[in-house]
């Protein structure tokens, strides 16, 4: 006999005084951005906090490392806040009043000289909606409904895919294949660092999919979560969009996707270096790294051949160099069950 599992406790429900005092706050503001994360993200959520938008016109922001969004066509499309503080700062700027709903307040990923590690603009105010273990989605629509706003609102569900892009191979074009060929809800685990910062624009009217990326800045969650979700919902594709670095981390994931003919397409950013790493050494000040620095951050000698990496633990792979192959290999692969994997030379 099996068991039944176990249920997880319900969220806790916010109080009607926080969510009437966050009303208070943004009738009284003139700029007003929420700050989601958590559940907030997910359908529920983004529905409600459209909701909001639609009557205050607020502008919505989620948190830099959002642990899953739902995203593409017919749901809200929510800026996400950035990585470095200077760019950070500079979205949060124009904003009188910053809602937390499910968020944290927003801080600095490193400590930077000269620059603030907190990052609400001086003169800001706070409104703390929702705790990220609260029922967040709950709390959103009743401040919706506090509101006074539409009981629904309609979005296209028609997906605007991206242009099929043409020639070099680089972060901007690889986002853009992969926007344009993605399937009907596939899974995106986004591990790709630098390289994988315009796919998030890009795919913003891609077809509905789900969006997940780091725990924070841990490296090395790409292939193990991708390969979850890819247990967890075998009917979906899910997209590995990889770090070469990182992937060095879990590169056994693809051992256990070739044994359970798991739909995990890894796309692979093979630029031979720790990239981010780079720039966070020349962002502390370090123009000139000296020589052990630098082979601290680069992976060649021997280069990673990942092609043979992936095909000696089972998954068939290939190796592109444009963006033309990359659109290719991608609708080849997601024509095809089983796991595969796309080794881009940048």
């Amino acid at each position: 006999m099996v068991a039944a599992p176990n249920q997880p406790p319900a969220p806790p429900a916010v109080s009607e005084s926080a969510v009437k005092q966050c009303v208070e706050m943004i009738r009284k503001g003139n700029r007003v951005a929420i700050l989601l994360g958590g559940t907030a993200l997910r359908e529920r959520g983004l529905k409600a906090a459209s909701r909001i938008v639609a009557k205050s016109g607020c502008q919505l922001i989620s948190e830099t490392f959002p642990s899953r969004v739902e995203r593409g066509a017919g749901m809200p499309s929510v800026d996400r806040l950035p990585y470095f503080p200077e760019q950070a700062l500079e979205t949060l700027k124009p904003f009188d009043l910053i809602v937390l709903a499910g968020a944290k307040k927003p801080v600095a990923f490193f400590g930077y000289p000269n620059l603030p590690s907190y990052l609400v603009p001086e003169g800001a105010s706070l409104a703390n909606l929702a705790e990220p273990t609260d029922d967040v989605p709950a709390a959103l629509e009743a401040l919706a409904n506090e509101l006074g706003a539409p009981v629904a609102i309609s979005r296209p569900s028609n997906a605007n895919r991206a242009g099929r892009p043409s020639g070099k191979l680089d972060a901007m074009t690889a986002g853009a294949a992969i926007a344009a060929a993605m399937p009907e809800r596939a899974i995106v685990m986004d591990e790709a660092a630098t390289t994988g910062l315009p796919f998030f624009n890009a795919s913003a009217n891609a077809p509905a999919h789900t969006y997940l990326s780091l725990t924070g800045g841990a490296i090395g969650q790409g292939l193990p979560c991708a390969t979850g979700a890819a247990v967890a919902c075998p009917d979906r594709r899910v997209i590995a969009f990889q770090a070469d670095g990182s992937g060095m981390y879990t590169v056994q994931s693809l051992w256990t996707q070739a044994r359970e003919s798991l739909n995990v397409t890894t796309v692979l950013c093979n630029n031979r270096s720790y990239r981010i790493l780079q720039v966070e050494l020349a962002r502390a000040g370090v123009k000139e790294p000296g020589p052990k620095a630098r082979s601290l951050t680069d992976l060649s000698n021997p280069d990673i051949d990942w092609s043979l990496l992936a095909r000696g633990l089972g998954v068939p792979s290939v190796r592109v160099e444009t963006a033309d192959a990359l659109t290719k290999e991608l609708e080849r692969s997601f024509a095809t069950p089983g796991p595969c994997l796309i080794e881009m030379l940048l």
